[in-house]
């Protein structure tokens, strides 16, 4: 099998937890394996480019196990609130982790499935994937990377041969299964469910295998743990805001404990700057719309605070849950000043702008992706008038950290609002036509290209 030996450094560590953390499952045995997306960029990260199309299908369609690392699929266990509701019957019902590798940055990453099949955690589901919902995952995390946000990536999509039944799409629809790979997928659900049956053994087990596999800390503190998962998922409330991204269901079974987002549903990005704007059909009271994230996410770690309460102290778990507003502000000004295409330069300043940029946002109703599009760099074009007037003045004293030389500068903004999926969907739903999606991930790349540092 060709997998670069060099860059494929295959691990195990789930293992170490030990069989009350998981349940062996095997995949389903799908009708067929059509692969309709193949990652190669991620794949290079982990020494999985070199796959011959047929060896690709075969480890991520078939799922025959990769070299040395972990034998076979593990369901991974946990809890979690879903819209404020503690439900103890979850973990993971169409989905497993079948494998574990070094990444190119040295990070201990997963590779974990969706729509793979039944699992002891399926809860009479049928666990699968629509190909609809594996492209809109595909869409959302080739975005989200694009725009500096934490984020899983979409490694495989196969299309299964199966024609699902579901309430929120035409059916018959087809069917895939869907590879990504994660940091983590250990979620504070994972801790929940301990602190639920109260086994505070494997609680400080579990406090340790992420401290050391996924912090890199020889640590064992629960304190500890939750500061650097507060400042995670502070970064990463900020970078959904400046991306103007909506995740739809920040239950605390979708917040990992690396500050990493994964798990699409029924993401959206906003048109605008709504802070009411919201992504799943069914958030009825706005939970988790647009401008409440960040207190979605802190919520769901208020909730890890709660689960390691068995093993430390109130006291100090209290004082870092409160950084997490302290830790968010500067992380939005600096993700916001990111999108803008300037350098820092005075704090106080720097809060100003981007508290002047969201009031104009807000008030103009500007197209999101419009607006950065045609500012990056500093340089507001004319055509934008009252409200903006203390944003140019702002933006007078700032320098750009990154010129307008790219081709894409030349072009026009690159966007995922709900109109352009389904434009794309609908040619691979009609005629089997792909091409929109990869000139899709192709537009993308090249935004992506454009913004980095």
């Amino acid at each position: 099998m060709p997998i670069d030996p060099q860059a494929y450094r295959p691990e195990a560590a789930l293992l170490t937890l030990g069989d009350a953390f998981f349940d062996p499952v095997a995949p389903a045995d799908f009708p067929e394996t059509r692969l309709r997306f193949r990652n190669d960029r991620a794949a290079a990260q982990v020494g999985l480019n070199t796959l011959t199309d047929d060896e690709w299908t075969r480890h991520f369609g078939r799922f025959e196990p990769l070299p040395d690392t972990l034998p076979q699929p593990l369901a991974l266990r946990y809890h979690g609130h879903q819209f404020r509701n503690y439900n103890p019957d979850l973990g993971d019902g169409r989905g497993f982790t079948f494998a574990q590798m070094r990444d190119d940055r040295n990070r201990l990453v997963d590779l974990g499935t969706k729509g793979s099949g039944q699992t002891p955690w399926s809860r009479a589901g049928d666990g699968r994937l629509t190909l609809k919902g594996g492209v809109r995952e595909t869409l959302a995390t080739e975005m989200l990377e694009a725009l500096n946000v934490p984020t899983s990536r979409t490694l495989s999509l196969i299309e299964t041969g199966e024609e699902l039944q579901r309430g929120d799409e035409p059916s018959p629809t087809r069917s895939a299964v869907l590879v990504r790979l994660n940091h983590s997928h250990v979620r504070i659900g994972s801790f929940q469910r301990l602190a639920y049956e109260r086994d505070e053994a494997a609680l400080r087990k579990l406090v340790g295998y992420t401290l050391s596999n996924l912090y890199d800390e020889d640590s064992d503190d629960p304190v500890r743990l939750l500061d650097l998962v507060v400042a995670r998922t502070a970064r990463l409330s900020a970078r959904y805001m400046a991306a103007g991204f909506v995740h739809g269901v920040l239950n605390s079974d979708n917040i990992n404990v690396t500050g990493e987002s994964f798990d699409y549903g029924p993401w959206r990005f906003a048109p605008t700057w709504d802070p009411a704007f919201t992504a799943a059909y069914f958030d009825h009271q706005g939970l988790y719309s647009f401008g409440r994230q960040p207190e979605a996410i802190h919520w769901g770690v208020m909730q890890l605070a709660v689960s390691l309460r068995q093993i430390a102290d109130s006291e100090p778990l209290v004082a870092a849950l409160d950084t997490f507003g302290p830790r968010y502000q500067p992380e939005v000004t600096e993700a916001i000043l990111w999108r803008l295409g300037v350098l820092p330069r005075d704090p106080d300043a720097d809060r100003d702008l981007v508290q002047a940029t969201e009031r104009a946002l807000r008030t103009s109703g500007v197209g999101i992706d419009r607006f950065f599009f045609d500012v990056f760099g500093g340089d507001l074009p004319d055509t934008y008038a009252e409200p903006w007037t203390e944003v140019r003045a702002a933006l007078a004293a700032y320098e750009p950290r990154k010129g307008r030389a790219h081709s894409y500068w030349s072009g026009e903004p690159c966007s995922m609002l709900i109109e352009e999926v389904e434009a794309i969907w609908a040619p691979i739903a009609e005629h089997d036509d792909w091409s929109a999606l990869n000139a899709k991930v192709a537009k993308i790349r090249e935004m992506g290209e454009a913004l980095a540092s």
